[in-house]
């Protein structure tokens, strides 16, 4: 390598050869990649780590071997290229190069006149998967974590092969899911998959996968074992990716250049050669890795894989109180969602509790049937259901929470309801009892006001729905103490969930900001903006799903009254809008139909002014009310700083990688700074120097 940069960070991972004596008593060659740690801290390919493999298979080559074999150490093959890296490269020339020489090194294993054979005994991501692909065989383990080209979803591509081999090996169809679909909708392959796909050419499990590896492989040389792949249909190759392009556009509008650089790609290999094919995947990763959207998806990344893990402002752990018993007021379906989750996650006992036995079996029902689904589609052994259903019990009693750790209130979202259940609670549990209230826009400090320990209220605001949504929002009052907190992270931990510390202020961040776009967009309806027009403004974003969608599933009512919440807290920035009243009080989804086109019924309902805005217009009304509602955000400390707001927005919105979050794209517009006179995040942290 000449220009490519060095990492002086890089962990490198070492690529050991050693030779193993078959059963046939020759000789193969075993190259192990390993970076001296254990699983937690994965195999990448940096600068070091491509010269170490590179070494390896020259002299595995030279040593001519009955057949080479690329594995990885204890549950992990290899998971890709080391992006931590990338932030260093600062000249597209420097990106070309780290494309041709990983192209270079791998292209040893697959034009080797010695066979070659990926043993994928672990987790196999990104340029891990693609150096698996330039083996002539590949086994895999049935204890593997993971397979999968997750370039896409943080603004690459598949750069050291993956777009020209998976498409030749397994069809243009199945390989446009795993470049394209999965990454964008966050699915990984699980070794069956890959093996039913042809990714992996046989599959053995975990206990003697190495042995069982190694005889198959000496089986396939000797001729004992015969491979076969499907023959790759070239006529539909078009046809697929004109769907698949269509299916990109309806849902991200052109807005993420990574999917589009990949379709590309995979149009090209149908009929390229491999050189001109692998060179053009050079040249689309060095424009992407120099473009300010992959700059923007590594920093969301790194948010996701680092700050999630290590909270700003989370108390001394030590502090954290033993949670043996939950209780849960309110037998809803979100509070019943949450009791599935303690069950399953703490394995504690957890007791619903509501007004009326009917409401209370319904609560404890829905757990149990949840619990039977799981069975059923094999997430779950009956063994551990059969505990979990035993843990989970319903009383219209609350004297059933005398011995809980933590109660946590999912009852209807009003402050007067909310004051008077933890009022009630206060008298049956312990002082140390954490009270927690699932509140997505009231004030945490008024609901404890008149408690006699309001040090022990905390906020943990889940989102819907509560299995999938990986944000917790954690609010602390103005009396909360570090104990109470410190459980609370705890607490969030042990349910797999990313915690963010957050300010007791209307609505926290995702809500609030939310609100904030949500309200532009409905009071240019009401302004005259048709509702197409409206619903259609923010799609050179790429956001997951359209306002109006977003309004449909929070819910029309749920929306109206955080807004009239936040309108109350900030009158002159938060509206209420007299026709989304209007669509609540008609008992109505929201301004579309089930098909996403303006409801004619709705239509009818509706008094609308004389002030249409364009696309465009609103477009910039919206991004600058974001940003002016960010900046107010930080400087009311609501968060540490803008970090943990795109982390919010990531994981608790599901706004894409692409954006960086929100602050960003803010950052590349221009918006930040014409709002606020200045950048939410440093040069060069989530774009290109």
């Amino acid at each position: 390598m000449t220009t490519a940069i060095q990492n002086p960070n890089e962990v490198v991972t070492r690529a050991l050869l050693r030779f193993v004596t078959l059963p046939s008593r020759e000789r193969a060659a075993l190259i192990t990649l390993d970076n001296g740690f254990d699983h937690t801290k994965p195999n990448s390919f940096g600068p070091g780590g491509l010269a170490s493999l590179e070494a390896a298979i020259d002299e595995a080559v030279a040593a001519r071997p009955k057949f080479i074999a690329l594995t990885g150490k204890p549950y992990i093959f290899c998971v890709g290229a080391d992006i931590t890296g990338m932030p260093l490269l600062t000249s597209r020339e420097q990106a070309l190069e780290l494309g041709r020489y990983g192209h270079r090194v791998f292209r040893k294993l697959r034009d080797s006149t010695v066979p070659t054979f990926a043993f994928v005994n672990g987790a196999a991501m990104g340029g891990g998967l693609e150096v698996a692909l330039h083996c002539h065989y590949r086994t895999v383990s049935s204890g593997a974590a993971a397979l999968a080209l997750p370039e896409v979803a943080i603004g690459l591509v598949p750069g050291w092969g993956g777009t020209q081999l998976l498409p030749n090996l397994i069809g243009i169809a199945a390989a446009a899911q795993v470049i394209l679909q999965n990454p964008l909708t966050q699915q990984q392959l699980k070794p069956a998959q890959a093996h039913e796909l042809g990714i992996a050419d046989a599959i053995f499990e975990p206990a003697d996968y190495l042995e069982r590896s190694l005889e198959w492989a000496e089986g396939v040389v000797d001729g004992t074992v015969t491979v076969t792949r499907p023959e790759i249909d070239r006529e539909m190759w078009d046809g697929v990716l004109f769907f698949a392009r269509q299916q990109l556009d309806e849902r991200l509008h052109g807005a993420v250049n990574s999917a589009n650089r990949a379709l590309e790609l995979l149009a090209l290999a149908k009929e390229a050669s491999f050189e001109d094919g692998t060179a053009a995947e050079d040249e689309a990763l060095a424009d992407l890795v120099m473009g300010d959207q992959a700059r923007a998806s590594l920093y969301a990344f790194d948010l996701v894989q680092r700050r999630a893990k290590r909270p700003a402002g989370a108390p001394d752990k030590g502090l954290a109180r033993d949670v043996n018993k939950v209780g849960i007021v309110g037998a809803g379906l979100m509070a019943s969602q949450l009791a599935l989750l303690f069950v399953r996650r703490l394995e504690v006992p957890v007791v619903l509790t509501d007004l009326d036995q009917e409401r209370v079996d319904k609560g404890v029902g829905y757990v149990q049937a949840e619990i039977d689904k799981l069975v059923s589609k094999r997430r779950l052994d009956p063994g551990k259901a059969a505990k979990y259903r035993g843990l989970v019990s319903g009383s219209v009693d609350k004297a059933a929470f005398a011995d809980a750790d933590l109660v946590l209130e999912a009852v209807f979202e009003d402050l007067k309801v909310k004051k008077q259940v933890w009022a009630e609670i206060e008298k049956i549990v312990r002082d140390d009892c954490v009270l927690a209230t699932n509140t997505s826009s009231l004030s945490v400090t008024e609901q404890a006001a008149d408690l006699a320990h309001p040090e022990r209220v905390v906020g943990l605001h889940f989102f819907n729905p509560v299995a999938m949504m990986p944000l917790l929002e954690i609010v602390r009052a103005a009396r909360t103490d570090d104990a109470t907190l410190a459980t609370a992270f705890a607490v969030g931990k042990a349910l797999k969930k990313s915690a963010v510390l957050v300010k007791d202020a209307p609505a926290f961040v995702v809500n609030r900001l939310l609100t904030r776009f949500l309200g532009v967009v409905t009071s240019s309806v009401d302004e005259g903006t048709p509702i197409d027009v409206a619903d259609s403004a923010l799609d050179p974003l790429g956001l997951p799903m359209r306002p109006m969608a977003l309004l449909t599933m929070v819910g029309p009512a749920v929306a109206h009254h955080v807004a009239e919440t936040l309108h109350h807290a900030f009158p002159a920035r938060f509206g209420v809008s007299p026709n989304l009243a209007k669509v609540v009080g008609a008992g109505k989804r929201g301004f579309t139909d089930a098909d996403g086109n303006p409801d004619p019924e709705v239509l009818a309902l509706l008094e609308v002014g004389d002030r249409p805005s364009t696309a465009e217009e609103l477009r910039e009304r919206a991004t600058e009310a974001l940003a002016q509602e960010i900046r107010l955000m930080l400087d009311e400390g609501v968060v540490a700083d803008a970090r943990d707001i795109d982390l919010c927005m990531i994981l608790g919105a599901g706004w894409p990688f692409h954006l960086g979050g929100v602050t960003p794209y803010l950052d590349r517009e221009g918006v930040s700074e014409k709002v606020t006179g200045s950048r939410f995040l440093p040069p060069g942290v989530a774009n290109t120097p």
